[in-house]
C-alpha cells in the first residue's frame, strides 16, 4: 500500500530535495551526516557554543531521526530482525530524550519552538519589595478604594454679582494671583449653568454632607448639585453654612451612602500618611497622597471678605498642614489617614499660581464635627463666645508679663457685656490653659472655644500680675457679647489736670504723649491717662499696634496720669526689658500692646 517515496532516506537516498540526506554529504541541516543543524548554526536568541542549548536541541532531531529511520525499516520487509531494530531504535530515542530534558530542563526546548519569536521587556523585575513595603502600598490601594465612595462632587449656580472680592495675599481658597476664583471650572461639560465646582464628605448614611462655606455661600435657590462615586446625580438642599469656620452642610435624599469615618483628633500626628479625596480640575475621584506637614496652622483667611470688617476677629482656623497634591476643585474633600478614617476637610492652599505647591490646609476633624453637629441638629450654630480680643504670646509680651516661656494667648481687648467681663477677666491678662489643655496660640484657644456651645462652663487658668490664677467663664452667643463693643467704656479714674505739662517725645519707641488736650477731652470717656500725639509708623510702638488719637491708662501695671510719669517707668526698666501699655480710644475700647524697651 501506499507508493511513493518515503519521507526520509536513509543511506544517501535522494528525497526530493536533490541532496543527500546522509552518508557523507553535507546537507542543508546540518554537519555532515548529522541530523541535528545546531551543531554548526545558531537559532535566533541561544548562544553560539551553548552546550545546554546544543544537547537539549540536538535531543529533539536525535529523536526525529529514530522515528524516521525506523519508519523506513518498517517500510521494507517487516523480519523479525528488522523490527527487533526497529524496537530497539525507539527506545534508545526515548531513553536518549528522557534524559536530556530531566538534566537540562524545559527551558531550551522552549527557546527552540519560540525560534523567530521576539521578547519584549526583561524576564524579570529588576527588584522585590521587601513584604512590609508590599503591605504599605497594599494599604494605600485598600483606603483609596473604600474612601472614595464618601466623597461627592458638588456643582454650584451661583450669584455672580456676590462673588467675592480678592484677599491680596498669597493664600487662597484655591483662588489665583488676580483674585479670580480657580473654582469657577464646571466640572460638568454638559451644562453650562454650572460655574462653581468643588467637592463634599458624605457624614451620615441618610445624605448629609460636608463641605467648605465658600463652595456653596453663593449658591442661587436649588443651584446645587451633588454627583456620587457611583455617578449618581442629586439635587442639594442648603442645610446651614458657618463663614467663622468655612464649613457647610448639604442634604440629599434618595438613597442610603456610605459615610465617612471620623479620626480621633488627638491622634492625628504630624509626619503621618493621607490621603487627599476630591475633584480637582474637573478629575472626578481623584486621589492624592501625602503627610501631615504641620499641625495647628492659622493663615488669616477665614470670616475674610464682606465679613471682613464686622467679624473677622472670630474666625476660627486651626488647619492641618499637609503636602498631599491638592487643587481647585479639591474644596470641601476630604483628608483621610491609613485607616480610612476622615481627619479634616481640604479647605485651603497657599500658593502664588492657584494651583498646588505642597502646601495644603484642613479643617481638623473635631471641628468639622462641632460644626456639622450643630448645622444638622439646629439648622444654626450655637456657639459660644468668651468675649475677648486675643494674641499669641511673643518674646516681647512675654517679658512683659514675666512670663518664663513665650507660651500663652494675651488677652488685647474685653468685649463690654460679655462673658469675659462677667467672670473678671482684665486686658494684659495671659491664658494659659482651658480645662486643663495648655493653649500655645491664639488659634489654639480659638478651637477650644468652638468645640463649646453657649451657657457651656469653661475652667481658665490665667497669668496676672506675674502669677497663675483662676476663672471660669460661662460662655455667651455671640449676639449676647456682640452687641454692645462700640460702647465699651474706659476706666474711669482719678483725673489729673496736666493741660500745662509739656508733651515728652519717645523716640526709642516713635511716639509722642501729652496732657489731653481740652478740646477733645470730652471725646473719651476716661479723664485719665496721656494723650498719644504723633506715632512713627515706622517705629515700635507703630509696629506694636499703637495708634495716634487714642490715650495710656496703665503702663507696667501702674496708672499712667502724666506723660513724665510714663517716662519715669520706661527709665526704671532695663534695655530689653518687656512692658506692657493698656491704651483706650474715643470708642472707649481697651486694648492691650507689649513694647521691648529700647537703649536710653
Amino acid at each position: 500500500m501506499g507508493g511513493g517515496r518515503a519521507p526520509l532516506a536513509y543511506n544517501g537516498e535522494d528525497t526530493g530535495n536533490g541532496k543527500a540526506e546522509h552518508g557523507g554529504e553535507t546537507t542543508g541541516r546540518g554537519r555532515k551526516g548529522h541530523p541535528c543543524p545546531q551543531w554548526n548554526r545558531r537559532s535566533v536568541g541561544q548562544k553560539e557554543n551553548d552546550p545546554d542549548t546544543k544537547r537539549t536541541t540536538c535531543s529533539f532531531f536525535a529523536l526525529r531521526f529514530t522515528v524516521s529511520h525506523t519508519q523506513t525499516l518498517l517500510g521494507a520487509s517487516m523480519s523479525r530482525r528488522s523490527l527487533l531494530t526497529a524496537v530497539a531504535l525507539i527506545g534508545t530515542g526515548v531513553v536518549m530524550g528522557v534524559v536530556l530534558m530531566t538534566s537540562f530542563g524545559s527551558n531550551a526546548i522552549s527557546e527552540l519552538f519560540a525560534l523567530g519569536t521576539t521578547d519584549l521587556g526583561a524576564r524579570q523585575a529588576p527588584a522585590t519589595s521587601p513584604a512590609a513595603v508590599k503591605a504599605l502600598n497594599d494599604q494605600f490601594v485598600a483606603v483609596a478604594d473604600a474612601v472614595t465612595k464618601s466623597v461627592v462632587s458638588i456643582s454650584v449656580k451661583t450669584d455672580k454679582k456676590k462673588m467675592r472680592t480678592p484677599f491680596g495675599n498669597d493664600f487662597f481658597r484655591f483662588f489665583g494671583p488676580d483674585g479670580n476664583d480657580l473654582e469657577e471650572e464646571p466640572q460638568d461639560n454638559n451644562n453650562d449653568d454650572y460655574d462653581g465646582a468643588g467637592s463634599g464628605v458624605m457624614v451620615t448614611a441618610d445624605g448629609y454632607i460636608v463641605t467648605n462655606n465658600h463652595v456653596v455661600e453663593n449658591a442661587i435657590e436649588g443651584g446645587i448639585k451633588v454627583t456620587t462615586a457611583d455617578q449618581r446625580e442629586f439635587k442639594a438642599k442648603l442645610v446651614g453654612r458657618d463663614p467663622l469656620t468655612d464649613l457647610a452642610v448639604l442634604k440629599i435624599d434618595g438613597g442610603t451612602f456610605q459615610a465617612a469615618h471620623f479620626a480621633d483628633r488627638t491622634n492625628i500626628r504630624v509626619g503621618e500618611w493621607v490621603v487627599a479625596v476630591g475633584n480637582p480640575l474637573g478629575l472626578k475621584s481623584t486621589v492624592t497622597t501625602g503627610i501631615i506637614s504641620a499641625d495647628g496652622r492659622a493663615i488669616g483667611i477665614v470670616g475674610s471678605d464682606r465679613l471682613r470688617a464686622q467679624r473677622n476677629r472670630f474666625a476660627v482656623e486651626n488647619f492641618l498642614q499637609t503636602d498631599a497634591a491638592i487643587n481647585p476643585g479639591n474644596s470641601g474633600g476630604g483628608l483621610f489617614n491609613l485607616d480610612g478614617s476622615l481627619v479634616g476637610i481640604n479647605t485651603a492652599i497657599a500658593s502664588t499660581t492657584g494651583y498646588n505647591a505642597g502646601y495644603g490646609f484642613a479643617i481638623p476633624i473635631d471641628m468639622v464635627k462641632s460644626v456639622a453637629l450643630d448645622l444638622i441638629e439646629d439648622g444654626k450654630i450655637q456657639r459660644g463666645y468668651i468675649g475677648i480680643e486675643i494674641t499669641s504670646i511673643d518674646e516681647t509680651s512675654a517679658k512683659a508679663a514675666g512670663l518664663n516661656n513665650v507660651s500663652g494667648v494675651y488677652v488685647n481687648k474685653v468685649v463690654k457685656g460679655g462673658a469675659a467681663e462677667a467672670a473678671g477677666l482684665e486686658v494684659g491678662d495671659v491664658i494659659l490653659d482651658v480645662d486643663g489643655q495648655p493653649v500655645k496660640t491664639s488659634n489654639e484657644l480659638q478651637n477650644q472655644i468652638v468645640l463649646r456651645r453657649a451657657g457651656d462652663r469653661v475652667k481658665l487658668k490665667v497669668w496676672r500680675d506675674k502669677k497663675e490664677i483662676t476663672k471660669t467663664v460661662t460662655l455667651k452667643s455671640m449676639d449676647d457679647g456682640e452687641s454692645d463693643v462700640a460702647s465699651l467704656e474706659g476706666r474711669a479714674g482719678g483725673a489729673t489736670d496736666s493741660s500745662d505739662e509739656d508733651p515728652v517725645s519717645f523716640k526709642g519707641l516713635g511716639f509722642t504723649a501729652g496732657p489731653i488736650p481740652s478740646d477733645i477731652k470730652k471725646d473719651f470717656s476716661s479723664k485719665a491717662g496721656v494723650f498719644v500725639s504723633k506715632v512713627d509708623m515706622r517705629g515700635r510702638a507703630a509696629r506694636r499696634g499703637l495708634r495716634p488719637n487714642t490715650l495710656i491708662l496703665k503702663a507696667d501695671g501702674k496708672d499712667v496720669t502724666s506723660a513724665q510719669q510714663l517716662e519715669n517707668i520706661l527709665k526704671s526698666k532695663r534695655a530689653g526689658d518687656g512692658i506692657m501699655f493698656v491704651i483706650v480710644d474715643k470708642e472707649g475700647t481697651r486694648q492691650a500692646i507689649t513694647l521691648e524697651v529700647p537703649e536710653a
